[in-house]
């Protein structure tokens, strides 16, 4: 696997690892203002759910390295 084919399927696995770890934690606010979204978060961590992201996203990436690395998945199948 090249540099920039893995590169790309890590991009693909972090993008699709953030909307799934969006959700998690969200606490809505008690008072809603008017003009306020009622489903917007009070602190929204981003920067914890992006540490998360990449965290999932590279133990992901070395299964999936290590799948194609031992021929347990061809890459040119994919």
């Amino acid at each position: 696997m090249s540099f920039l084919s893995g590169f790309a399927i890590y991009f693909i696995i972090w993008w699709l690892t953030l909307f799934t770890t969006l959700p998690f934690g969200v606490k809505t606010q008690e008072d809603v203002q008017p003009g306020n979204d009622p489903g917007a978060p009070v602190q929204p961590m981003i920067v914890r759910k992006l540490i998360a992201t990449s965290v999932i996203s590279g133990i992901i990436f070395a299964g999936v390295y290590w799948a194609v690395d031992s021929g347990l998945i061809d890459f040119y199948n994919v």
